[in-house]
Formats: structure tokens, C-alpha cells, sequence
């Protein structure tokens, strides 16, 4: 058993070739032998290198696997180790951080302050990245908080504004009302929106909401949710947690309303304010739209976005809310301001990004459906087949997106869309042939095209099974073809050569 410099690693790899979750594997090994099995904390630490099973445990795992005890032992490293990989379902690759010397804590430490000084990004939205790479790598699933949510609001949905008062009030919080209006917010872009603090938490004891939100029910009851998360998850710390509405990241702004300077340093408290600001907003969805109830709620209708006024709660909490309590794990999740500032991304199906937070990008494609609509809206559904070149394999994307405003008075529009190439592999077809026959049709019909009768078909299969109403009506719009940048442009002539004929 001194022979483990890889066993963790190798049992960790195999886990993850054989897409299963601690808890999975920690199951299977229960069954084969309760006495033996280990938990999963106590996998998780074996993973790490930081146990070292026993003979009867360790026998029981390579029965899982179906492999004999010693190839854990031999102190050969696998030639293919895992990392974080998104090639199966778009997106960035992740790295291996090989050789491990230059990977270790003292040097990253180093590093990572003078790669954010360098490229001008901050702090705070570095936070916010590792916390979003966070919540993709685990698929928007977070059954802690799901519990915990779920135990303060018995699951009842909907929740009404006066049983969130009364929520908030067994923890011994005051509600104190305050008016302040929207206010124009300048970035250092040289962009204008309008902003506003909507909420605030106070020690030891009082919540101040803005007089604004008692025109917008919905916004009231999300605010009043997550600051109910902040008290059940870390006993009301929320003086960090202001909450604020507006078109740009502005929670740091002055007293004229200007976004604040924000240091590049790497600091330890604004990477924890960041982490429980998101884990008090996904409560504040599993609260206000509990899981089980929720689903049964959507698979009823067919996932329509409209099923949020059913609930009474804002049309983003229910689009966020699909991506974790659907069946499906290929979403994303869009919240974009113009002229392309992503508010809120999810990417549970690693579709690449047409523009980002970190800067702005010269050359977005116009044909994405959420980028259409925050320049016009679209007419009827909006729903859209998109076909996308990932790592040169084409992918089949549907997405739905509304156009709302925000209580600051800021248009907006919210996308959520899953990748179907899962799906339909999954029914036995051939998505990248059905990919590329797709594509081709719209490269010959300069960037859009009516599908095919057959494709409509093989989509319309995979639609009904997954029971999502808005693939349906996307099948009758016309398909299009959509890249990340201009520069990768897939249409023939590309959109941008009378451009780049002028230069």
C-alpha cells in the first residue's frame, strides 16, 4: 500500500471516463459491500492523496471498475489523465497543469495577481469566473442548497411576499423602507445606464429595502429570498451583499453614480463575498422555485418561459431555475444589456461565447438570437435553431429569449438554450452528420434556410421527447448559422467582407 502516488488520481479518472459522481460511485461500492464502501467524503480525500484505503475498501473499488487491485498499485501514471475537458460539449478545454513545480500554490499565487495586473481584469470579476467555472464543471447542481432551501420553505410553491416576510422574520430581522431612485451609472467604457440599490443588510439585525420594489413584486420577493439565504447559510453576513439593478457590474459605484476603480489584487474577502452572494442567489431560486415541484411544473408545459407568472416570479429566476432542475444537463443561460454586456452566464453545455464580461469585443456575431433582440425585437416566437462550429464539429443549438426591463428601467434580454447534439445521439442518430447536412443547406442559403423536411422530423423526434415546447416552433423558423467572432465567420459571402474590403 506505500505504492499510492497514483491510485487517488487513477481512481478519480476512472470515475470520471465512467461520468459518475462521488455519491455514484460511493453507491455502487455500498452495494457491493456495505462494511467496506467508502463514504463520500472519504472518497473524496482518497482522490486527493489524502487517504490511503484499506485493502478491503480498495478491493471493493476495483470491483466497481472492474480491474484487479495491483493496477492501482503500480506506480505508473496513466497516459491520458483527466482534465477538465468540455471538447465533448463545446467550449474551452481545460489544462493540465503540468509540470506540477510550476503549478504549485506559492508560484500560482504569484502568478495569478501579475496575469490579472497585466491583462487589466480585476479582482472581483476573476472571483466571479472561478465561481462560474465552478457552477459548469458541476452542471448547476448544488444539493446542499437545494436542502437547505428546501427545509425553510417546506417546498411550497409559490411563495407569497408576506410568507417571505414572515420567513425572514423568525430569524430576528427588521425591515426598514428606504426611497432612492434610479440613478445613471457612467463605466470607464465611456457606456450609461440606469442603476439602483434595491437592497441592503445592516448589522446586527435590520434589512433596508428600496420603496422601489413594492412596484415590482417579483424583484421584492427574489431580494427577500437571497437575503433569506445569507441568514441560513452564513448566519446574516450580508454588509457586502448589496443588491443592485442596472445595465453594467457596477456594485461598486460612487456617490454620482460612476463605477468605482477596482484594484486587480486578489483579495481574500471579495472572493468569499462573491462565493456567498452566489450561493445565496441559487438558494433564493431553489427557494422560490423548489425543485421537484418546479420540474413537475415545467414538464407540464412543455418548458414555456411564461410558466414564471404562474408562480409569480421573475421570468430569470424560472430560465435559471431550467437549468438545474431539468433532466437535461445541456444548457446555457444568457443575460445581456447592450451593447453586449453579459449580466449572468451559464454554460452548462460549454457553448462558446459571442462576446464576455472581461472586455469588449470588436467583432460579435449579429446572428446570435439574444444579440437580435437587444438591438431588435424579435416578432412572434423567438425561438431559433443556431449552428455552430465548436473545435470543427458542428453543433445544433435551440434557444428561447424574451426581451424584459429591469426595474431601473434598462432593457434587457434573458436567453436559455441546450445543445441538442446530446440528445440526439442519445435517440440512436448521428448528430454531426445531421450537424453538417444542416449546415451546408445554410451556407447555400447565405447564413439561414429552411430546414428539410427529413431534419425537421429527426428534430421534431428529439423535441417531443425532451418536451420542450419552444424546439418545436424553433424547427418551423428558419435555421442559422451563428460563430463566436466575426473573424470565424461560416457564411458564404462572409458577413464581414465588405468590411474588411474597406480596410
Amino acid at each position: 500500500m506505500r505504492k499510492s502516488h497514483f491510485l487517488g488520481t487513477k481512481i478519480r479518472n476512472l470515475r470520471k471516463r465512467n461520468h459518475l459522481t462521488m455519491e455514484d460511485l460511493s453507491s455502487r461500492c455500498v452495494r457491493l459491500d456495505p462494511e467496506s464502501a467508502p463514504s463520500v467524503s472519504y472518497l473524496s480525500m482518497i482522490e486527493r492523496g489524502k487517504r490511503v484505503p484499506s485493502v478491503a475498501m480498495l478491493e471493493v473499488i476495483a470491483s466497481v471498475f472492474q480491474k484487479q487491485p495491483d493496477w492501482f498499485l503500480d506506480d505508473v501514471p496513466e497516459e491520458q489523465a483527466i482534465t477538465p475537458n468540455k471538447g465533448s460539449r463545446g467550449g474551452i478545454d481545460g489544462m493540465a497543469l503540468e509540470p506540477s513545480f510550476l503549478f504549485s500554490n506559492d508560484i500560482l499565487q504569484i502568478a495569478i495577481p501579475e496575469m490579472l495586473s497585466q491583462t487589466g481584469t480585476t479582482g472581483r470579476q476573476f472571483a466571479h469566473l472561478l465561481i462560474r467555472a465552478h457552477q459548469e464543471h458541476h452542471q448547476n447542481h448544488f444539493p446542499d442548497l437545494e436542502r437547505a432551501a428546501e427545509e425553510i420553505g417546506q417546498k411550497r410553491m409559490p411563495l407569497s411576499i408576506d410568507e417571505l416576510m414572515e420567513i425572514i422574520g423568525r430569524f430576528g430581522v427588521k425591515l426598514k423602507w428606504f426611497e432612492r431612485a434610479p440613478s445613471d451609472i457612467h463605466t470607464t467604457i465611456g457606456a450609461t445606464s440606469k442603476g439602483v440599490t434595491t437592497s441592503f443588510f445592516e448589522p446586527p439585525h435590520t434589512l433596508h429595502l428600496n420603496e422601489i420594489l413594492k412596484q415590482f413584486p417579483t424583484r421584492l420577493k427574489y431580494d427577500l429570498a437571497v437575503h433569506i439565504g445569507h441568514c441560513v447559510l452564513h448566519n446574516k453576513d450580508g454588509l457586502k451583499s448589496i443588491m443592485r439593478v442596472g445595465g453594467h457590474d457596477s456594485d461598486l459605484v460612487d456617490e454620482h453614480g460612476n463605477a468605482a476603480v477596482q484594484s486587480s489584487t486578489m483579495d481574500q474577502q471579495d472572493i468569499l463575498h462573491a462565493w456567498r452572494d452566489f450561493e445565496s442567489s441559487f438558494f433564493a431560486g431553489a427557494l422560490l422555485c423548489p425543485k421537484v415541484p418546479f420540474r413537475q411544473l415545467l414538464d407540464r408545459h412543455g418548458y414555456e418561459i411564461a410558466v414564471n407568472k404562474m408562480i409569480d416570479v421573475s421570468a430569470s429566476v424560472a430560465m435559471r431555475r431550467m437549468t438545474a432542475v431539468s433532466p437535461y444537463a445541456h444548457w446555457h443561460y444568457f443575460d445581456a444589456y447592450a451593447p453586449g454586456k453579459l449580466k449572468a452566464v451559464y454554460r452548462g453545455n460549454g457553448i462558446p461565447l459571442p462576446w464576455g464580461n472581461m472586455r469588449a469585443v470588436e467583432d460579435p456575431c449579429q446572428h446570435w438570437a439574444v444579440f437580435r433582440m437587444i438591438n431588435q425585437p424579435a416578432k412572434g416566437t423567438s425561438a431559433q435553431i443556431s449552428i455552430l462550429n465548436v473545435g470543427n464539429e458542428p453543433r445544433i443549438y435551440c434557444c428561447e429569449s424574451v426581451k424584459v426591463k429591469d426595474l431601473a428601467g434598462n432593457s434587457h434580454v434573458l436567453c436559455a438554450g441546450i445543445d441538442l447534439n446530446p440528445a440526439i445521439d442519445a435517440q440512436g442518430g448521428d448528430s454531426l452528420t445531421l450537424a453538417d447536412d444542416l449546415r451546408r443547406i445554410c451556407v447555400a442559403g447565405g447564413g439561414s434556410a429552411k430546414m428539410p423536411i427529413k431534419i425537421q422530423d429527426d428534430l421534431m423526434s428529439v423535441a417531443r421527447i425532451l418536451n420542450i415546447n419552444w424546439i418545436e416552433r424553433g424547427i418551423y423558423n428558419d435555421a442559422r448559422l451563428i460563430c463566436s467572432r466575426g473573424a470565424a465567420c461560416p457564411r458564404e459571402p462572409s458577413c464581414y467582407e465588405p468590411l474588411q474590403s474597406l480596410i
